[in-house]
């Protein structure tokens, strides 16, 4: 039996408005499932974008970074940052240099007690530390204008300019002491000459009383010994600037030692010389630089009275201060050092810490470096010896001796020089250095 159920009008017409409802919704579902979409695909799209930007950003700040460490390590300056807790949190190169400690001992100490320990203070008077004179100063860190993030500590390294200060001064004082020493000696020179007379007077009056002609070679050898004292003074005010060539280096150190034997044969001492085959001759007055090696060996070896090492090397020098090229001779001892209250102090005339010194040596020799437009230098430290830098200037090879020079052309063997007196050698010993 079959049963059929015919649906109403109205019944009919709710359904088909219900399934009309549906649609709408199902479109509407769809309007937005589609506008959901293309939103995340335009959100991912934004978002790679996003992505990129701030990759390349970091990029860029690390890029920054690398860029800002490397001028904060390329700077001569030291730097060390500080948190707010006063404590060490980067190190640049240059701080690590001047402190003598590696950069990872120093992070993360107390920047006041670091300080205390290496004995110095934030201060911008100069003060040594090791081979160095530094000045140190304290900076507030901000963040942002006004709101403080830390401290800064700058260490400048201002040996050189201490250096330049102590010539500039010492060259005011010879200047100032040469004009007195010049006016002095010559006035001292012209009784001398008198009294030098009356002793050869005497000396020929006295041959029949050889007791009392004593007394008169005496007098004429006091006489002669304070002339080579005066002498000494002329040439530290005056010395020569002229009759210079090229000077064969092994032989001007040879000779000089050869001078200084009698000292080295009374100490114990080893004598090493690295001379750079490459630099066979140097433009000077042979006699006065062959004074100026003597001095500098002759104080070295009496810096080593219980004996040690005496080194004498020249290189080819990097420094262009003197305006061309250079070279480089250091003689070093590894003696007691000097007392740096005297370091200052050592090219001054007069100044002596010897009992029979006269105090010209080192005078003089700065005087003949001085004229030769060079530059020398000294650094000790105590217990470690001493080395004392000649700066000259190289500013060629040496030219064939065919070229119409009195250059030497390093073909053939030059002469050796005349050997020296002992009276010579006694005047030249009166010369070194305290």
């Amino acid at each position: 039996m079959t049963t059929s159920t015919a649906l109403h009008p109205a019944e009919r017409d709710l359904l088909q408005e219900a399934f009309h409802t549906f649609d709408q919704a199902a479109h509407t579902l769809q309007q937005s499932y589609s506008t959901l979409t293309d939103r995340i695909e335009q959100m991912d799209v934004e978002l790679s974008q996003s992505n990129a930007a701030l990759r390349q950003q970091l990029q860029d700040n690390e890029a920054m970074r690398t860029h800002l460490s490397g001028i904060l390590d390329s700077l001569t300056t030291g730097v060390l940052v500080l948190d707010l807790g006063g404590r060490v949190t980067r190190v640049n190169a240059a701080a690590s240099l001047l402190l003598g400690r590696p950069a990872d001992a120093l992070r993360g100490q107390s920047a006041t007690a670091l300080m205390a320990e290496l004995h110095l203070t934030v201060s911008e008077q100069p003060q040594r530390h090791e081979s160095h004179v530094l000045t140190i100063a304290q900076r507030s860190l901000e963040a942002s204008p006004g709101q403080s993030s830390g401290q800064l500590i700058l260490i400048h390294d201002v040996t050189q300019m201490c250096q330049l200060e102590e010539r500039l001064q010492r060259q005011h004082r010879f200047v100032a002491m040469g004009e007195m020493v010049g006016r002095i000696a010559h006035e001292i020179r012209n009784p001398l000459g008198s009294i030098e007379l009356f002793a050869s007077m005497l000396r020929r009056d006295l041959q029949d009383s050889p007791s009392s002609l004593t007394y008169a070679e005496q007098i004429s050898q006091a006489v002669h010994g304070l002339d080579r004292l005066l002498s000494n003074l002329l040439i530290y005010t005056q010395p020569e600037r002229s009759a210079r060539g090229w000077q064969t280096v092994e032989t001007l150190v040879l000779d000089a030692l050869t001078l200084a034997a009698h000292a080295i044969t009374k100490t114990p001492v080893d004598i090493r010389l690295d001379l750079d085959p490459r630099i066979p001759a140097i433009w000077c007055n042979e006699g006065q630089f062959k004074q100026v090696v003597l001095n500098l060996i002759l104080n070295a070896i009496q810096a080593m009275p219980a004996g040690g090492v005496l080194t004498v090397k020249l290189v080819k020098a990097d420094d262009q201060s003197l305006g061309a090229g250079a070279i480089c001779m250091t003689i070093t001892d590894n003696g007691p050092g000097i007392d740096p209250a005297h370091r200052s102090r050592i090219f001054d005339p007069f100044f002596t810490t010897k009992d029979e010194g006269t105090g010209l040596g080192l005078a003089i020799v700065h005087a003949i470096i001085d004229a030769h437009h060079g530059r020398i230098d000294v650094e000790s430290r105590l217990g470690e010896g001493t080395t004392f830098t000649i700066l000259l200037p190289h500013p060629m090879e040496p030219l064939m001796a065919d070229e119409g020079t009195d250059g030497w052309n390093g073909e053939e063997e030059r002469p050796s020089p005349d050997p020296e007196s002992v009276a010579d050698v006694e005047m030249m010993e009166e010369r070194a250095h305290e």
